[in-house]
């Protein structure tokens, strides 16, 4: 008899310990990283930043994303007057657990004349580019940045009417 209080009672322990460990709905949360990137993460909407090449299994939005790397960076460098802000695009390949890949093209800012897109709908959700770094210098250029660009994406659940692509 003792031994079953005992082994009730610790059950119902671990069970109160794993119910108050579930993170709620509306938190949202301010992290710096180690290399100073300030992440604001919530649950609708949280940016997910990725390494140039690296690729993230999203188990919450059931699908694959994997950084491949930037495909035009005419960002004005710092230091610099330009007639023009410029644009960085980043090819970022997704792929659902019942699809096949697919690459987007994820530009630093939107400008439909010029095709640039900021979003993208895969799979019945909006993924955006929030964010590329580093930000190119005068004296360096953009090719000195070839594979140490890392960016920041937001994916938001789509409309009831939204289409897979």
């Amino acid at each position: 008899m003792l031994h079953k209080i005992i082994v009730l009672s610790l059950g119902l322990l671990f069970l109160t310990n794993c119910n108050a460990q579930k993170e709620t709905k509306t938190s949202t949360k301010v992290n710096v990283d180690k290399t100073g990137v300030t992440k604001i993460t919530n649950k609708d909407g949280e940016i997910i930043y990725l390494n140039e090449g690296e690729n993230k299994f999203l188990k919450e939005y059931q699908m694959n994303v994997t950084f491949k790397g930037v495909s035009e960076d005419s960002r004005c460098p710092k230091g610099v007057n330009c007639i023009w802000a410029g644009v960085a695009v980043a090819q970022v390949e997704v792929m659902g657990i019942a699809t096949r890949p697919m690459t987007l093209n994820l530009a630093s800012m939107d400008n439909k004349g010029r095709n640039y897109n900021k979003s993208a709908e895969f799979n019945g959700y909006t993924i955006s580019l929030a964010d590329v770094q580093p930000y190119p210098g005068a004296d360096e250029g953009t090719k000195a940045l070839n594979g140490k660009y890392k960016i920041g994406i937001t994916i938001k659940k789509g409309g009831e009417d939204s289409t897979t692509k």
